[in-house]
């Protein structure tokens, strides 16, 4: 008669051979993280500049995109009052941000402090600039 299963043996070295599989795959996917940071940080940032854009021309009054500190703001101009109100943030992670102004759009399609933003991290890098037409555009560094 024969016998049926696995003996401990066998049992011990699939379970092992699955917890290694296991390992190697999570190590893979730790190492695209980077790479999906950069890439939601780029989305981001050129999202929040659109944004700016459009929002300023349908609704006729002035919007900026304030770059503080690991992320992005976008805020409207209150005339009433002469100040700015933030209108929605976003925090970058894994991501550094660098930007020469803090551009604002008006109503009209132009734009004034016209900006460079650097957005990097160990899987590249990529370069944001904003047009005094109020063109978004965005390339590859290196």
């Amino acid at each position: 008669m024969k016998e049926q299963g696995f003996t401990l043996a066998e049992t011990v070295l699939a379970i092992a051979l699955a917890g290694f599989l296991v390992y190697g795959g999570a190590v893979s996917f730790k190492q695209l993280i980077p790479k999906f940071q950069l890439q939601t940080g780029l989305w981001e940032i050129q999202s929040s500049l659109n944004q700016a854009r459009f929002k300023s021309a349908w609704e006729g009054r002035k919007y900026r995109v304030r770059f503080e500190g690991p992320g992005c703001e976008l805020e409207s101009y209150d005339e009433g009052s002469g100040t700015w109100r933030l209108d929605r943030s976003a925090r970058l992670e894994g991501v550094e941000v660098r930007a020469n102004n803090n551009p604002t759009f008006f109503p009209e399609g132009t734009v004034s402090d016209l900006a460079t933003i650097n957005v990097s991290n160990s899987r590249g890098a990529y370069k944001i600039t904003v047009a005094i037409t109020g063109r978004v555009r965005a390339a590859k560094v290196g």
